[in-house]
């Protein structure tokens, strides 16, 4: 899961695996925009829907953060 996940967002913006901070948003390493081509390509990879409650700052701070809500998420 973890490597789908990865290459996810390898695809939409490389930077953020390489990023080691606890706010990419803030940081500029990853925009809005970006955020929502992430839950899009992982809702369709997964075949899930991601709540809106899921599509925080928090969750998406780094690689680690969105592995670990995708991880809640799937159970």
């Amino acid at each position: 899961m973890e490597e789908k996940i990865l290459g996810i967002i390898e695809q939409i913006n490389p930077d953020v695996l390489t990023y080691t901070g606890d706010t990419m948003m803030e940081d500029g390493t990853v925009d809005s925009f970006e955020v929502i081509d992430i839950v899009s390509a992982l809702e369709e990879e997964f075949g899930i829907e991601i709540d809106a409650s899921y599509v925080v700052a928090e969750n998406f701070a780094n690689k680690e953060a969105i592995i670990n809500m995708m991880k809640e998420i799937l159970g």
